[in-house]
């Protein structure tokens, strides 16, 4: 007999913080002030959930799930072990926790630059802003591979129709939440399969190759110590490493400069009327080290109609 397992957690965010209100690839869901979201640890089902009771304190709220309650995608995959324990329940917390960027004190940078002339009024619009993060850098990795050469709005179609496709699903119809696929999943696709998702050519064949290498260990994604290995590998650039880093392992100086947005942004800013190059864009935002991924995100997020207007150009890798 199935009995649920609860683990809870209360945070007080040393920064000014709020809920985000989802996620792109619609994986988690905020509704009436509840973040929830599905997760595996371990081969596990966990549904966690996170709310903020008062400004100053967010409650975590984590419940094993009955693996007989999730439909799982007929292909191969590891077994489930069995409902979720008390370490994996609070490995799903700190996974949450990590995503929402609850931890993260922000204190220092709001000092050095809220009177600077361009992040300054950022900060006193949006003291609580945050990056979009992921629980594990798998998410954040798979993400990137999509996104490369492509606008963030199909890249986060694909997103969805891969979770879609191969993710776990509590729940039936609309309301059903969605589990993101994790490398032994990816791994075991043909590239023809991956193409039907949108995912084309040669990022199809680099996405199946990244999670066959993550899945046997001979990735480490956790730390920068892995990304040499990474940039090893074919269709692996830099940009795809900084959004890794940024996203999937909350490294607020890694700046995707890369990026089309940025591309845009600082080609607007400084002037010029036209795209700005890579080494331009690393030199306008090099004076916010240590925060550079932080003031690329707050600057796209609050001037993006700037970047709107900016001229069509390809994208990074």
């Amino acid at each position: 007999m199935f009995t649920c397992s609860v683990a809870e957690a209360e945070v007080r965010p040393p920064s000014p913080y709020r809920l985000p209100r989802g996620s792109a690839d619609r994986t988690l869901r905020v509704r009436g002030g509840v973040a929830t979201r599905l997760l595996h640890v371990g081969g596990s089902p966990v549904l966690v959930r996170a709310w903020q009771p008062a400004r100053e304190r967010v409650r975590f709220r984590a419940e094993a799930v009955d693996p007989g309650q999730v439909k799982r995608p007929r292909i191969a995959m590891p077994p489930c072990p069995g409902p979720a324990g008390r370490e994996q329940l609070e490995e799903a917390i700190a996974a949450m926790r990590r995503a929402l960027w609850v931890d993260v004190d922000l204190g220092d940078f709001h000092r050095r630059f809220r009177r600077d002339p361009l992040v300054g009024p950022l900060i006193r619009r949006r003291p609580d802003f945050r990056p979009p993060g992921r629980p594990w850098p798998w998410e954040a990795l798979a993400a990137a591979v999509v996104g490369q050469l492509i606008e963030a709005r199909l890249a986060a179609s694909i997103e969805r129709r891969i979770a879609g496709r191969w993710g776990a699903r509590l729940g039936e119809g609309p309301g059903a939440l969605r589990d993101v696929p994790g490398p032994s999943a990816i791994a075991g696709r043909a590239p023809a399969e991956i193409e039907q998702m949108e995912l084309v050519g040669k990022r199809a064949l680099a996405l199946r190759r990244l999670a066959r290498d993550v899945a046997a260990g001979r990735c480490r994604i956790e730390s920068p110590e892995g990304d040499r290995r990474l940039l090893a590998l074919p269709q692996i650039g830099p940009w795809t490493v900084q959004c890794l880093g940024l996203f999937g392992r909350n490294e607020l100086d890694s700046l995707p400069a890369g990026d089309l947005g940025y591309i845009k942004l600082v080609g607007r800013l400084g002037g010029g009327g036209r795209r700005a190059t890579i080494p331009e864009v690393e030199a306008f935002y090099a004076p916010y080290e240590p925060y550079r991924g932080l003031v690329g995100t707050l600057t796209l997020a609050g001037l993006h109609r700037l970047v709107a207007a900016g001229p069509p150009m390809r994208l990074a890798a």
